[in-house]
């Protein structure tokens, strides 16, 4: 058998790298199939942009101010009368506000105290008790002994859930967020109320069986027409918090008994394959957005700089088929276009392409050549 020369042996190294080349090429460009170009990509395949919850100014949320020492209906009081009269000191008597909203003092009778505050509500029981001809000039105390409250059970995207005692005067979206910790990173815009089924009827101090308080009723009814604008339940309430902060509306009062759902998005996180140096798995941020040149940099870019293609891989929610959508990393970068906002459960796919291939092979067959012309000795 005859030896090649070093120059034949050269001659047809490169012959077979070209013909390899060809194969590539020719490989890489028979795959097909039905892809959507970003530039004519439908809107119904986009993601909205992200509220972040985090951000959200939560006071506005707060209901009118309401002072936290006036006293509510079920709230118990300690009630001194000082009449002047004789060296013994004065007993304090405890007494109850009714459902309608009247304190009944011994030997003073029904005083209505309910909205009132402690300095306001000694001058209504003095006042009473001269008009009913009982004191000339008494000396009355009010201290708060118990402040009624509602139970409320905050459950959800929040840093402590649980059963808070709120006070009823200040019982609303807001306190019963903040007794609950805050919202936590994982925290949604939606907000649900439920409330349990209530009988109309409550036993009043001395009054017998009454409907329930106006107020009450009031505040019932609210909840009442805001599900029925909803198409909901009239035991159940949705609140965005994000139209509730623009509206400063954080929706009726709370009622005892009352539970508050904060929405948890715990979202299928996004996959990056391909021609990245660290193929990864990115969790996608609850309130955050991320696009597809974020989620190439957290896979640590791209491992050959020939890459351009990505095919995002995508399923809608309700859909029942998954979409491709081209993109060009390079108009990503320089216009922006292509750089989507990424959704639950999207695979990031940096593709192969002709040149990737070429330049591979061209790459290994370099090193294979230039390993072939040292001489072994």
């Amino acid at each position: 058998m005859t030896a090649l020369s070093p120059h034949s042996a050269t001659t047809r190294r490169q012959a077979l790298c070209l013909a390899v080349l060809c194969g590539a090429l020719l490989t890489a460009g028979c795959s097909s199939g039905h892809i959507y170009q970003v530039a004519k990509l439908p809107a119904e395949f986009l993601y909205p942009a992200k509220e972040n919850v985090q951000t959200l100014d939560l006071s506005r949320l707060a209901n009118p101010a309401v002072s936290s020492e006036l006293i509510d209906r079920g709230d118990a009081l300690d009630v001194t009368i000082d009449t002047g009269y004789g060296t013994d000191k004065p007993i304090a008597s405890p007494v109850r506000v009714g459902e309608d909203g009247m304190a009944v003092v011994p030997l003073v009778g029904k005083v209505p105290v309910a909205g009132l505050e402690a300095e306001a509500a000694e001058r209504a029981i003095a006042a009473m008790a001269i008009e009913r001809g009982l004191y000339r000039n008494p000396s009355v105390t009010v201290e708060m002994r118990h402040q009624r409250t509602n139970r409320i059970t905050v459950v959800g995207a929040v840093d402590k859930p649980g059963a808070y005692d709120l006070p009823r005067a200040t019982s609303a979206l807001l306190p019963a967020i903040l007794e609950a910790g805050g919202l936590t990173k994982h925290a949604g815009t939606v907000v649900e109320i439920r409330r349990p089924t209530r009988t109309a009827v409550v036993e009043t101090e001395g009054a017998g069986p009454v409907m329930g308080r106006a107020e009450t009723a009031n505040q019932q009814a609210s909840f009442e027409e805001h599900s029925r604008v909803q198409g909901r339940p009239a035991s159940s309430l949705r609140i965005n918090l994000v139209d509730a902060v623009k509206q400063a509306n954080g929706g009726p009062p709370l009622d005892d008994g009352d539970v508050v759902m904060v929405e948890n998005i715990d979202p299928e996180p996004v996959h990056v394959i391909g021609l990245v140096l660290k193929p990864t798995e990115v969790e996608l941020p609850a309130n955050l957005d991320l696009r597809v040149l974020d989620a190439v940099a957290l896979a640590n870019g791209v491992s050959t700089p020939w890459a351009d293609k990505v095919h995002l891989i995508r399923r809608m929610p309700g859909q029942d088929h998954s979409i491709v959508i081209e993109i060009s990393i390079s108009e990503a970068k320089s216009k922006g276009q292509g750089n989507l906002r990424l959704g639950p459960g999207d695979v990031v796919s940096i593709e192969q392409t002709p040149l990737t291939v070429a330049m591979a092979a061209l790459q290994n067959f370099a090193h294979f050549a230039m390993g072939a012309e040292i001489p072994v000795p």
